[in-house]
């Protein structure tokens, strides 16, 4: 990162909320998920205002990690780095200020969700000492609209 400015990891505040949908939009991994909406990361943040950590450099957001806790294991997702700035050591920024936050929160295990497809996630992750888990699938059912 020699030629941007100090990297600064902190919560996202409501009024950032379309920078992180912007980025998000063009940073992720979006075919198999569900929309992102405003007041999806609005709930967020009621509920846990530090859940979702981001970078910035100078004015401009530039990665996001939610890290989420369930009462019983931390849930790391939305790791993304806007493309023009991957490959400067923001994943693993972001992922250490998760896994510190996990930590002191009293957090003894942490699980990702990852793509199956998304292979330079899958690059990411395992540099940070994750590993897949064969025993486990993920069974979802999306909530009616209605």
């Amino acid at each position: 990162m020699s030629r941007q400015r100090e990297l600064v990891l902190r919560p996202v505040t409501v009024s950032e909320i379309p920078a992180v949908l912007d980025l998000w939009r063009r940073s992720a991994e979006n075919a198999h998920r569900p929309t992102d909406t405003a007041g999806a990361v609005e709930a967020l943040l009621a509920r846990d205002p530090d859940a979702l950590i981001t970078a910035w450099s100078g004015p401009e957001l530039i990665g996001t990690v939610i890290a989420g806790w369930d009462g019983w294991r931390w849930h790391l997702y939305r790791l993304a780095v806007a493309p023009e700035h991957r490959r400067q050591g923001i994943a693993g920024a972001l992922l250490e200020a998760a896994e510190d936050r996990c930590r002191r929160l009293g957090g003894g295990r942490f699980d990702a969700m990852v793509l199956d497809d998304n292979e330079t996630a899958h690059r990411v992750w395992r540099s940070r000492g994750y590993r897949r888990q064969a025993e486990w699938s993920r069974w979802i059912k999306p909530m009616s609209a209605d």
